[in-house]
Order: structure tokens, then sequence, then C-alpha cells
């Protein structure tokens, strides 16, 4: 029984405890453990940027998924390592060997940077199948070969150029996939251009370049992050600096009911650290004294929380230091404490001397901030309608809306819910069902837009609370979306069942803003479908008969049944039709048209959605104008 013995003790190799433990290094195994390595060497290359050397960096993606990152830095330094081999081998392939460890003393050349522990580059070598670093400098360039950690050959040749290349090919044995989102990719080298003001970046995918370059640094990243909604002030710039201790940050406010942070140690991006606690330190209590001297907030109030003065905030810091620790060797925790202290002391300085000079753009902020925390407090009890308290099964299928007619089967990933509009389409759809597996559910028209509307309207509509509640998953009154756990959603699949005209479109749309607002992963995993009701039945002789889409369609048989003698009926509400219309065309998975809701691109799914469900009207104008065409030709 006891297998513990004295031959379980080893020890790896330091590149073979990489490739079988890689979620030390860079997080997983999955598309964001490979990016993880992109943004590990490209990271060297902003590095030298950062301390003066080097214009611009050059990012290729082959077709044979080698990834290809240059740059016209200093490049690494020639010479023979105390081990005997090349110091550029060293870097890359002897633990910890780099040249950032002193930092702080200013001998390296290298006054901050994002790596300190010599790990990353060598991770991205110890996990590809083959890699090759070029480092050219003082008029020769050297050229190492690697094979999953291993050394492999060195050579060096008569070179003018200068900077250092790097080749890699991620390994299909560690990575889930060896194929980069593309997309995913762009928009991590777009933030970095703004992060990173003066300093090329080129991107070549295929046959295709882009170039990302900034002239006005975090203005340029704000605006983008804004997406042309309506700034209600002027972008706030703070920066300071204490020796090797720099901050600079900007805040933007729309009127949307979200927020944006961005936050980077050294241009690596973060999730959370000591640096935003900092930041929302200052930024709370500079505000409530500023409010508390100027009598907005009066002896009576409370002061206002860091979530009241999050309401539309846009805000991104990029905090630079010597030596920066954090959790993880993916770095998406600052815990260094210097984060904290330097960034609460520097933000506090310069925003006092802001609210002097713009205290009109400060009680804008402040009449925000106020205004979200009264739809805070009149929204809770909402929310708490919401939260389902009830442990016991029994009382949680009390706790269904009263019109969801449920499907009976106890496999919950193989029954679907029909939303509807209106009890007359329900009724329908009711009959024609099979009970075993298919929920009905009606709403009452046109639901309320969660993109325009406060928490405060969203969470006080009953048909809101309704849809939540029959999907089944918990709702998380902090975040304010479900919690997505396919263990306790009741349908596998939900489905849109709305009238094939405007309005139909209008409710589909509401409904598909909803699922993406309060739980993109239905969305992504696959659960959000829609019906596509025909607009025209063609009737020929007694008892032949099909169904048209939509106009191109009905056209497109007329021109191929010239001559022929056939009915045309325009298919009204859903509501006006029979049990068998509906069962063919809306439930019969052999005769029906549906369609699944995918998403590529989150990011841009984001901002498409905020642009056309959004409060700020020329975006959504322009997108108009500019798709018209291509949305009439896909309408459902």
């Amino acid at each position: 029984m006891n297998n513990y013995q004295a031959d379980s003790i080893e020890s790896l190799d330091y590149f073979e405890h990489i490739r079988r433990y890689p979620g030390m290094y860079i997080g997983s195994k999955d598309l964001n453990g490979l990016h993880h390595c992109i943004k590990e060497i490209i990271s060297n290359s902003i590095d030298e940027f950062l301390n003066g050397a080097g214009s611009e960096i050059i990012i290729k993606i082959q077709d044979d998924n080698g990834i290809y990152i240059q740059d016209n830095g200093r490049g690494i330094p020639h010479g023979v390592h105390d081990s005997g081999c090349s110091i550029l081998q060293a870097c890359y392939g002897i633990a910890n060997t780099g040249g950032k460890f002193n930092n702080a003393t200013g001998q390296t050349g290298y006054n901050t940077s994002g790596g300190e522990h010599g790990t990353g580059g060598k991770a991205v070598n110890a996990l590809s199948s083959k890699m090759i670093v070029t480092t050219a400098r003082d008029g020769y360039k050297e050229i190492v070969e690697f094979s999953k950690g291993k050394f492999i050959s060195y050579n060096q040749e008569p070179s003018k150029e200068q900077g250092t290349t790097v080749l890699f090919y991620p390994d299909i044995e560690i990575f889930e996939t060896i194929k980069v989102d593309t997309q995913k990719l762009e928009n991590m080298i777009q933030e970095f251009s703004f992060l990173c003001s003066g300093l090329t970046f080129k991107y070549i995918v295929g046959d295709k370049e882009k170039t990302f370059y900034s002239n006005n640094g975090l203005y340029d990243y704000l605006n983008y992050l804004n997406n042309n909604k309506d700034l209600l002030i002027n972008p706030i710039y703070l920066q300071g600096q204490d020796g090797s201790y720099q901050v600079e940050c900007i805040i933007g406010y729309n009127n949307s009911y979200s927020s944006t942070i961005k936050m980077y140690t050294n241009n690596i991006p973060q999730e959370k650290g000591t640096h935003l606690t900092g930041f929302k330190t200052a930024w709370t209590s500079t505000l409530n004294n500023y409010a508390r001297e100027s009598k907005i907030l009066k002896e009576k109030d409370e002061n206002l929380t860091g979530a009241d003065l999050e309401e539309g905030q846009i805000l991104i810091i990029n905090f630079k230091m010597i030596d920066p620790v954090f959790k993880g060797q993916n770095k998406e925790e600052l815990s260094s404490s210097e984060g904290r202290t330097y960034v609460q002391r520097l933000v506090t300085e310069a925003l006092k001397n802001y609210l002097q000079s713009k205290p009109k753009d400060i009680n804008t902020i402040l009449d925000k901030a106020i205004n979200a925390r009264k739809a805070r407090d009149a929204a809770k009890k909402a929310r708490e309608a919401i939260r389902n308290k009830v442990p016991k099964k029994k009382e949680k299928l009390l706790n269904l809306p009263s019109k969801l007619v449920d499907a009976n089967s106890k496999d919950r990933s193989t029954c679907e819910l029909l939303i509807c509009e209106g009890d007359s389409a329900a009724g329908g759809l009711i009959a024609g069902r099979n009970p075993e597996t298919t929920a009905i559910f009606p709403i009452r028209g046109k639901i309320i837009n969660l993109f325009k509307n406060s928490d405060e309207k969203v969470f006080a509509n009953q048909e809101v609370v309704n849809i939540i509640k029959a999907i089944g998953l918990d709702f998380d009154t902090k975040t304010k979306k479900m919690i997505y756990d396919p263990k306790k959603l009741r349908y596998g699949r939900i489905f849109t069942a709305c009238d094939g005209d405007a309005d139909g479109s209008a409710i589909k749309n509401l409904l598909l803003t909803l699922f993406w607002s309060l739980c993109p992963e239905l969305v992504l995993n696959g659960h959000i479908w829609i019906t596509i009701p025909p607009l025209y039945r063609i009737t020929k002789g007694k008892d032949e008969y099909l169904y048209l889409k939509d106009n191109a369609e009905l056209e497109a048989y007329k021109v191929n049944h010239k001559g022929e003698k056939f009915q045309i009926n325009r298919n009204k509400g859903l509501g006006e039709q029979d049990v068998d219309e509906l069962a063919e065309c809306l439930l019969n998975p052999e005769t029906r048209n549906i369609a699944q809701i995918t998403v590529n691109n989150i990011k841009a799914t984001d901002i498409l959605f905020d642009t056309l469900m959004g409060t700020s009207v020329p975006p959504r104008r322009e997108w108009l104008l500019k798709h018209s065409e291509e949305a009439s030709d896909n309408l459902w």
C-alpha cells in the first residue's frame, strides 16, 4: 500500500521542470499561456525602448506557426559566460542568468524592466520545439538554436545590424493549441503602442501588415477605450516621480454605468495589484475631502465609495519601478508594497493640484458618483429579489416565474427554453411542443435595454428578474451578473422566438443584449440560439406548401416558378399562426430554421453591442450608414 519510498524522490532539470509544470511559469497550457510566451519576448524588446534603446519592434506570425519578434535595441552583449558558453546561450539556456538582476545599482543599464528573474525567455525556450535567437552588435552577430530548452548549435558572422531577434515554435506536446489568436494578439500590440509613445510596432500575419504608433500615449489609449462615447469631462492626466518610482495615469468619465480599468507595471499588464489599491485610496480619499470642503457632501451624508466613483470611469495606470515583485511568473498581480505607497502619495499630490485648476470637471464626477450611490441603494432591494437564497429544490421550483411552462425531463442539458412575445404566441407553442424537452416562457413585448439603463431600473424590471429566475443560474449582487455554472443551468439551449418583422428583430436584439450583459458565458459556450420564422408561405393546390425566409427567397422563388400558379401569404405574428405552422417552423428539429449565436472576438462584440445598444447616438448612426446594405442583406 505504501509506495512512497526513497526512489520516489527525484531532481528535475531546470528546463524539464518548466516543461512538466508550465502553469507555474506561463499560467496555463491553453491559448492564454501561448500568448503569455509572446508577451514575454515582446516585453524584453520593450524593456530596451524603455531604457533608451530601439525604435521599432516587428512581430510576425509565420504560416508554419513560428513566432518571429525582432527589435533594433542594443542587442545582448557578446562574450563568454563563466560556464564556458556564449553569453547569448547562457541568457536563454542557463537557469538564473540575465542582465536585470542589478537594476537598482545601475550596473545593467536597465532603469526599469518587466522581467527580473531571468525566467521569461528561458520558459519560452523550454516550451518551444525550436527556438533561434540572434543578437547583433559591435560588428557581428551570434545565432544560437535550442530545442525544448536544450542547446543545439551556435554560429557567428559579420553584421552591421543591431538588435535581438527571437524565432520560436510553440511545442504541440505542451500547448493545447499552437495557433495564435491573431486578433487578440493585435489588441495586445495596440495596447503596448499606447504605453510606449514613440515606439513603432509592425505586426505581420501572412501578407497583411499593420503598423501601430502612438503620438499621444495614454490620451490615445483613453480615446480608444472610450470608443466614441461622449466624455463628460476632459481627460484628467496625472503624473508624478520620486527617484526611480514613476506613475502616470489618465482618467475619463462617460455616461455609461460600467467602468474600464487597465493597469501596468513597467508596461506589463496586470489584472490587479498594489498600484491599483494605491490609486483607489488616493482618488476616493481626496475627492471625499474635496466634496466635504465644498459642501457637496453634507455632514449627514456618508462618504462616497470606490464603487460610486467608478461608474462610467475609464482608468489607465502605468507604474514604473526597479525590481517589481509579482504574484506568479505570469505577472498578473503586482504585490510590491511600493506600488501602494508611491502611487497613493504621488497621485494624491497631483490630484490636489488638479482640483484647484479644474473644479467644474471634479463637480461633474462627484454628481455622477452621488447619483450612482442613490441608484445603488435603490437597486439593492431589487437585486435581493433575484438572489436565490433557498437551498431546497422544491422551494427553488416554487420560485420560478408563474408564466413559465417548463419541460419535464430531469436531464436539463437536453431541455430548451423558447422565450416568445406574448401569451398568444405562447399558447400555440405550448400546444405544439414536446413537453418532455421544450419549455415556453412568454414576455411582454420589448424588454428593457440593459446598455441604456441604470442597475436601479434594470433589476427593478420584472421581465429581467423572471428571465434570470427561469434560466436558474445564481446571481452575484457585487458583479451584477449571473454566475455561469453548467450544473445549475436549467436549459442546454435558450432560444429567442420572436416575430419575423422589425419589431420581432428589436425584441430579439434586446434579449441578446440581456444575455451578453448578464452572462456572456451563455453565448460563448453555445447556449444561445435564435429561431428564424419564415416571412412567407407559398401554397400550391390544396396540400402542397413551403415556407420562405425573407424577401430575397420570395423573389428567387418567383423567378424560378414563373408562369406557375401559387398563392403567397405573408406570415403574421407568431400569435396569429396555427399550431401546425409553429410546430413545423419553430419546434420540429427536422424542419425548423434556427441559428446559434457565436462570438469570435469578445472585444469586438463588446464594442458592437455598445455601439448599437448604448446611449451614444453618433457612433450608432455612423455604423448604420456604413453597414446598412450589409445589414439589410442579412436580416433574420
